[in-house]
């Protein structure tokens, strides 16, 4: 019920003033996002890196309305990159971009180009690019899109959400050599007819999704909190014989953070998904949504008492 609560606030701009309002709400953006601009992003980027943790740096813009707001968010993440490539930054940060953010739904063949843009800036800069999942009505076209990129820029990363019901099937095709593929659980609210609905399939099939994937050629970026889940990919690996440099860990800023110290001090390859940017209330509900434990820290935030 909370998960779908959260899901039902996402686009609530009076709870979102609400929240930003309250000195301990403004604390609990700052814990999950580096904050509005490029600036904010490459200090946290660079403390994380000094941590000795990989980044996955995400502009905020997924609402965008306009082919001049598509323009505006690839502009957004060139210049990222050239800055993250002028830091000394780029080996340890690639971008994660959404497509929708790139005008997917207004027009197809413009998100593509300004996609292709940002993975060529990528590659200039020495790092590369993973193209996050969104609902399942463009998971196709998201794939479609992957695969054309690859053909120039094959380190394009892929995300896989477990919940969606096809998700087993993309991993087989996805885990061949090269491929780099996330798996999330996911946190777009679906109906019954293509995602599954309990927590308990939902694990289920992640695992299902992880074996296919440590057992493919591939190399899984295993995106997730779930202390059991974590528990069974490090023994999936182990399994498997890959040695750490052979897949990763994803965790969200400001998320269990002494979980990802932990796995980083066991050799483990571990990236944080840090992201940035104005648009950061719908991120933030769907991140509650994902992780129910949060909800105290939402609820200090909006409480009248803080």
């Amino acid at each position: 019920m909370l998960r779908s609560l959260f899901l039902a606030v996402a686009g609530s701009a009076r709870l979102e003033r609400l929240v930003e309002s309250t000195p301990a709400g403004s604390g609990v953006v700052k814990r999950f996002v580096a904050g509005s601009g490029a600036e904010e992003a490459l200090a946290t980027t660079r403390e994380l890196a000094d941590d000795g943790l990989a980044v996955s740096l995400v502009h905020l813009g997924d609402t965008t309305e306009s082919l001049e707001q598509a323009q505006a968010v690839r502009e957004e993440y060139v210049a990222l990159l050239g800055r993250l490539h002028t830091a000394g930054l780029a080996p340890a940060a690639e971008v994660s971009v959404k497509l929708s953010a790139l005008g997917q739904r207004l027009d197809e063949k413009a998100a593509f180009q300004h996609a292709r843009a940002i993975c060529a800036a990528a590659a200039e800069a020495g790092t590369t690019v993973t193209l996050d999942a969104e609902d399942h009505a463009t998971t196709d076209a998201t794939l479609e899109t992957l695969l054309e990129l690859r053909r120039d820029f094959p380190s394009t990363g892929a995300v896989l959400q477990a919940y969606l019901r096809r998700t087993e099937g993309d991993c087989r095709e996805l885990a061949v050599s090269g491929s780099r593929v996330r798996l999330c659980k996911g946190a777009y609210p679906e109906p019954e007819s293509v995602a599954f609905q309990s927590p308990l399939d939902v694990d289920k099939s992640y695992v299902r999704c992880l074996n296919v994937l440590m057992s493919g050629e591939g190399y899984p970026m295993v995106a997730t909190h779930d202390p059991r889940l974590i528990a069974i990919a490090e023994d999936r690996a182990r399994w498997f014989d890959r040695s750490t440099g052979e897949y990763e860990f994803q965790l969200l800023h400001g998320v269990r953070p002494e979980e990802q110290a932990r796995l980083a001090a066991g050799g483990h390859a571990v990236r944080v998904y840090l992201p940035y940017g104005k648009q950061w209330f719908g991120y933030l509900m769907r991140r509650f949504a994902e992780r129910p434990g949060n909800v105290a820290h939402f609820a200090r935030a909006i409480s009248p008492r803080t």
